[in-house]
């Protein structure tokens, strides 16, 4: 069975996931461990193997991750590949320009709308400062999380919560990366950007 070693400390988001996923796309079968020296990439890396359904298994060596990917046979699809959606892709904690308090209420208005539609979307996307809408003290938190029940997918950008450091005020929903936000995107039917 073959072995790789991936060493991707000092890599950047998306570039530790990516770069696991073509060694496990290439082999049959095998393992893979990708070396990470922070936790954003080690969930990032988890999260990619275990939508391909793969075994893992993590060992914390100090600040670095050891993530030992084993696959047996053919890799599974994403979740991505396998439903087609809409997509809400969300890059602000308001709607429009102009007014910030407007923009705010149409934000909250946008929200119940959603929830109270027959069709949700699939996944909401919450980037730069939408991150903030997932986030403690958000005026529309509880309809994103009555969305949530309701099965819609909501994924926040993590390289965006730690740059506005709240990433430990997350309140509903999952911390993503780009490679996932662009796979989202690209096995949609629609997106729809605000």
């Amino acid at each position: 069975m073959e072995s790789q070693v991936l060493d991707a400390r000092g890599m950047a988001c998306p570039k530790p996931v990516v770069s696991t996923k073509k060694i496990l796309e290439a082999i049959q079968e095998g393992s893979v461990t990708t070396i990470v020296d922070n936790e954003a990439a080690k969930d990032n890396v988890v999260a990619l193997a275990g939508s391909m359904g793969c075994e893992v298994d993590v060992e914390q060596k100090g600040k670095e991750y050891y993530i030992q990917i084993t696959k047996k046979g053919s890799c599974l699809q994403t979740e991505a590949t396998r439903t087609a959606s809409t997509v809400f892709l969300i890059s602000s904690s308001e709607i429009g320009r102009g007014s910030a308090e407007l923009g705010s209420v149409l934000i909250k208005s946008l929200m119940f709308t959603i929830l109270e539609s027959d069709e949700l979307p699939a996944t909401m996307l919450f980037v730069n400062g939408g991150v903030f809408l997932t986030c403690e003290d958000s005026p529309v938190l509880e309809h994103l999380m009555n969305l949530e029940k309701r099965g819609v997918e909501i994924l926040s950008c993590g390289t965006c919560l730690d740059y506005f450091k709240i990433k430990d005020k997350l309140c509903v929903g999952q911390v993503t990366n780009m490679y996932t936000i662009l796979e989202k995107m690209n096995y949609s039917d629609k997106v729809i950007s605000l």
